[in-house]
Formats: C-alpha cells, sequence, structure tokens
C-alpha cells in the first residue's frame, strides 16, 4: 500500500540534501510523520495547504516501514497514518510536484 506526505518545496529540499527528515514544523511538534492514504491526500491537500502551490508529493510504500508506522485515529476518526523515526530518502517511491489549478491542486494520475 502507498502512503503520501506532502512537503513544501523548501523541506523537500532540505530533506533530499540531508537524506532524511523528521518532517515539516507540525511534524516536529506532534512528535511524528504525518502521511495520508489516497483516500486522504486530497482532503489533507485541501485542509492544510490550501493557498500553496509550490509543493511536492512523496508516495511512500506502508510495509517496509514496519512498526514505526502506526494507523491513529485523527480527522473524523479516521486512521491516518504516522511514522515514528525519520523517513529516509530511501523510503521514498517516487515524488511528483502537487501545483495548484483552478479549483484546487492537481495530483498526479492515478493518485486521486
Amino acid at each position: 500500500m502507498l502512503i503520501y506526505k506532502i512537503f513544501r518545496r523548501p523541506e523537500w529540499d532540505a530533506f533530499r540534501a540531508a537524506g532524511q527528515t523528521l518532517g515539516a514544523p507540525v511534524d516536529l511538534a506532534d512528535g511524528f510523520i504525518h502521511f495520508s492514504t489516497v483516500s486522504q491526500v486530497a482532503e489533507t491537500a485541501a485542509k492544510w495547504f490550501s493557498t500553496e502551490s509550490d509543493l511536492v508529493l512523496v508516495a511512500v510504500r506502508a510495509e517496509p516501514l514496519g512498526a514505526d508506522l502506526k494507523w491513529e485515529p485523527s480527522r473524523g476518526g479516521a486512521l491516518f497514518p504516522h511514522l515514528y523515526r525519520p523517513l529516509r530518502m530511501a523510503d521514498v517511491l517516487w515524488d511528483k510536484s502537487l501545483p495548484m489549478g483552478v479549483s484546487g491542486h492537481i495530483f498526479p494520475e492515478g493518485v486521486i
């Protein structure tokens, strides 16, 4: 199963340069890296990134993250994937730009 993380471009650039990340400020504050499933990621983008266009969508396979990935209730009681260790570039399956369109973010084909 793929899970998704949305990064602002400077966060993504810092992640790539360092080879790992503890996430965005909200992740650091919460003590884990927030991810979304395919059915959650569009709402995540609309809720937390509604005015931002220079974003990067990152896909990660959930299974290799093992016990460090926990499924916990969040928005509306839905279970969201939360990573309790640094995210490594080796974990990233792919990354794609997530630009803003007229009616919201434009997701890569096949994601939503």
